[in-house]
């Protein structure tokens, strides 16, 4: 009887970690049980150098989703980026999609500024006005180069 009373305390033991192991790969990783909770937007920029899957899409300085796919759109050529937006943000039609870094050589993020436009985008629409990255090779390229020609 002592040796079935430690199997089971052994038994307990194991399932409390497993699901406390659970608990921390949901929370830590921030991984959504419900989809529902958030809406697909997708926007096309000329260049998104930096951006991933699972950056962070802010508004005014709030988080208001994430990025759930980035791709390249065949036809024209330009990166397609799938944001999941919370439910209960509305985007009106002329918001402005910007690519952006937190910090000097910080993680992208997508900035979102707000338009004045009363139609709202739908689940699944496209936003049309985007910005892209900033690409400071290029910029240290042109200053260094052009500096020279002076």
């Amino acid at each position: 009887m002592n040796k079935r009373k430690i199997e089971f305390y052994v038994g307990l033991f194991a399932m409390i970690g497993i699901l406390c192991t659970g608990y921390l790969f949901i929370v830590l990783g921030e991984i959504s049980l419900v989809r529902d909770k958030q809406y697909p937007v997708y926007a096309f920029f000329t260049s998104i150098s930096g951006l991933k899957k699972g950056a962070k899409v802010e508004m005014v300085g709030v988080k208001i989703g994430v990025i759930s796919n980035v791709g390249i759109e065949k036809e024209r050529l330009l990166a397609k980026v799938e944001f999941l937006i919370d439910n209960n943000i509305e985007l009106s039609e002329d918001v402005i999609a910007s690519v952006k870094t937190s910090g000097i050589i910080g993680q992208k993020y997508i900035d979102i500024m707000p338009g004045g436009s009363d139609i709202m985008l739908e689940p699944g629409e496209e936003i049309f006005n985007t910005e892209p990255s900033l690409d400071i090779e290029s910029l240290v390229r042109k200053f260094i180069f052009n500096k020279d020609k002076k």
